[in-house]
């Protein structure tokens, strides 16, 4: 096969261009493979290492092989957005959009406008809405220096540095049209901020980027979407204000008419108010009306029990910014509106969670267990009903196979023929051998990265735990750290050691967590670690990536029941990783004794110290006495069979199970298609 290196740079150049590039096999090795060194520097990003690319570099790549898989991919990627898909079996409404509404999308390295599992959580919830077919537009903010990049300083203490991100080098789409969101300047006057339309291409699923970073634009409004969750409280809510409101405009200005809407999470929830105003003021429908259909045609997801997560705003503040449009919106008084967003007597804060909740028909949690939390947690805002009755159900999270599986076991596995996603199944045909050798082979990719990053070794044979997260404190990431001398007995046993890699971010804000990070790091330096604890800086979906597919064991040990999902644990499962985790999130679902390994029970201590002394202790326990004499039983052979019974129940019977495609069925069954009804119904009515 001959390919020009003309031709061979549009091709790549339109594999690029779309985010299927990140789960469709051989992909990335495309550009990896043309010029390794700076695709890694480049954080991994096809377009701009394409920028910098000559034709005499790319034809002195161009072998006859390397052609031919290029032609195999690029064909991929066109079935990726052609083929027959699952939505296209159904007798449906044609009127049928969702318009998905979220703060981050954690697509792939190369886009950093995410920070932690809520991003990537929408990013794999577009990847398998593209692979089942279904009608979905999504929208968020495109962040100019996006979320921090990590590194350590002398004193083992986190420190942010934030690069532009040029659109210029990113697969971006500049769409032909413009909105204005109306703010206020800092004396009171009211400005229309210009904000431009990006567009990345998700397999069949658009995602629409809003972005202030405009000429005309005054100086304080050109970064307001400058960086992922940074800035004052001003800053937050100005962002906030263009995703709702500048996202609903930009959807109707691309001639976009959604059935529902779906925010994940609250920090789009004033787009309710756009909406509501174009009802009452365009359309002429009464103010009562107008809010009901709202409610019939909206989903919410709520992600977190902490406190900290459900975005507050001082009153005042909401009302410097909203009270013009409100007012456009029907509201017999300000304070009308303002009661949708209070939570019990606090008339001086203002929730978008209690504003979300209370104007959507359709809310869910993210796990079995987080819905319980969810209802009792804002059961205030239904106090004439049990906790039970809350209208708040459960859809629980789940992964984007292709993106997350290792290319071993893509291959081995094998694909479904409907949505091509891999048959987890066909675990329970694989011999020992087979799978034990797939897994040695990512877990050698990933032991090669800490060499790389780390400039250190670590055991092969040696049982590895991985734990990898945002370093929250209620995640714990130092519980094994509390008891040093024995967890130095365990790392420094010769005859079955455990070694133990981390990764993860605090937020810039908070200080208890980088002291996580410190404790970790200076803890790998002692002698009593043997070397065997490693820190990875700047966590990111790389390494995230090889630390899913590579780990033995993955560790989650949050303080129950704050943790309300936990996606990292099914992407290490469905690689075969074994979860040893507090039955919190997912995992209180998901555990059985043969696809791994629970921490403690579901008692609560009366404080947060005995908890994480009960919890620690359970936890050596269950190293000590389970984890460890299960990996390292082997047979005549070398094979753990113990172990890989547990692999292999992970793999088949979590992998499906805890995969979007399964999360994103139940959204449109449950949740999306009865609000698109719903609102027909309502229409119907009037």
């Amino acid at each position: 096969m001959t390919l020009s290196p003309a031709d061979a740079r549009r091709l790549l150049a339109e594999i690029a261009g779309n985010f299927a590039f990140t789960w469709i096999p051989g992909a990335r090795a495309l550009f990896s493979d043309l010029a390794p060194d700076r695709f890694e520097a480049l954080d991994h990003n096809p377009t701009a290492l394409l920028a910098e690319l000559p034709d005499d570099e790319i034809a002195l790549g161009l072998t006859p092989v390397y052609a031919e898989r290029l032609e195999r991919v690029h064909a991929a990627i066109t079935d990726a957005v052609t083929r027959r898909t699952w939505w296209d079996g159904r007798d449906e409404d044609e009127r049928f959009l969702v318009a998905y509404f979220s703060a981050e999308y954690g697509l792939d390295e190369s886009l950093p406008i995410y920070s932690g599992g809520l991003g990537v959580l929408a990013g794999d919830h577009l990847k398998s809405t593209s692979e089942l077919g279904v009608p979905l537009v999504a929208v968020g903010l495109m962040y100019r220096r996006g979320y921090f990049r990590q590194d350590l300083d002398e004193a083992d203490r986190q420190v942010e540095r934030y690069p532009d991100n040029d659109p210029a080098r990113l697969p971006l789409f500049a769409e032909p049209t413009s909105v204005e969101v109306e703010l206020v300047d800092a004396s009171g006057a009211e400005t229309a901020v210009r904000v431009r339309v990006w567009r990345a291409q998700v397999g069949r699923v658009a995602l629409h980027l809003l972005d202030t970073d405009v000429g005309e634009n005054p100086d304080w409004a050109r970064p307001i979407t400058d960086t992922l969750y940074g800035g004052d409280r001003e800053h937050r809510l100005h962002q906030e204000l263009v995703l709702g409101i500048g996202g609903v405009r930009a959807l109707r200005a691309l001639g976009l008419e959604p059935s529902v809407f779906h925010l994940n999470e609250g920090h789009s929830a004033f787009l309710q108010l756009e909406r509501l105003r174009r009802l009452v003021e365009e359309e002429g429908v009464p103010h009562a009306v107008a809010l009901e259909r709202l409610r019939a045609s909206t989903v919410f997801t709520t992600h977190t029990p902490v406190p900290a997560g459900n975005e507050v705003f001082e009153t005042r503040l909401v009302r410097r910014y909203l009270e013009r449009l409100v007012a456009r919106c029907g509201f017999r008084t300000w304070d009308d509106f303002a009661a949708l967003g209070r939570v019990g007597e606090a008339a001086d804060r203002f929730g978008l969670t209690p504003l979300a909740l209370r104007t959507s028909a359709h809310a869910n949690g993210v796990s079995a267990l987080h819905g319980r939390v969810s209802r009792e947690m804002w059961h205030v805002l239904w106090p004439r009903r049990t906790a039970s009755q809350v209208p708040i159900v459960s859809v629980t999270n789940g992964v984007h196979a292709r993106s997350w599986l290792s290319e071993e076991l893509v291959e081995m596995l094998g694909s479904e023929e409907d949505t091509g996603s891999p048959d987890f199944a066909h675990a329970y045909e694989l011999d020992d051998a087979t799978l034990w050798q797939a897994h040695l082979a990512a877990k050698r990719r990933l032991l090669e990265l800490v060499r790389a990053r780390a400039s250190t070794g670590l055991d092969p044979d040696a049982l590895t735990i991985g734990f990898a997260r945002r370093f929250a404190t209620y995640k714990r990431a130092g519980l094994l750290f509390g008891d040093p001398e024995r967890l130095g007995r365990l790392l420094g046993d010769e005859d079955r050691p455990l070694q133990l890699l981390f990764a993860g971010k605090a937020h810039p804000a908070d200080e208890a967590g980088k002291d996580l990070i410190a404790q970790v790091v200076r803890f790998a330096r002692q002698p009593r670690s043997a070397g065997r604890v490693v820190f990875l800086e700047d966590y990111e979906m790389t390494i995230a990536r090889l630390l899913v597919q590579g780990v033995d064991v993955w560790l989650n040990n949050p303080r129950r029941p704050l943790e309300a999902s936990g996606t990292s644990g099914m992407k290490a499962a469905m690689n075969g990783g074994v979860n040893c985790s507090i039955l919190d999130g997912w995992w209180a679902e998901a555990y059985a004794p043969d696809v791994g390994f629970a921490v403690g029970g579901e008692v609560a201590e009366p404080t947060e110290e005995a908890q994480d002394a009960a919890d620690a202790a359970a936890l050596f326990a269950t190293l000590e006495q389970q984890v460890l004499p299960a990996f390292y039983a082997r047979d005549a052979n070398g094979l753990p069979r113990r172990w890989l019974e547990l692999m292999r129940g992970s793999i088949a019977r979590l992998g499906a199970r805890f995969s979007t495609d399964r999360m994103v069925v139940e959204y449109v069954e449950s949740l999306y298609l009865p609000a698109h009804r719903d609102l027909l119904a309502a229409l119907a009515a009037a």
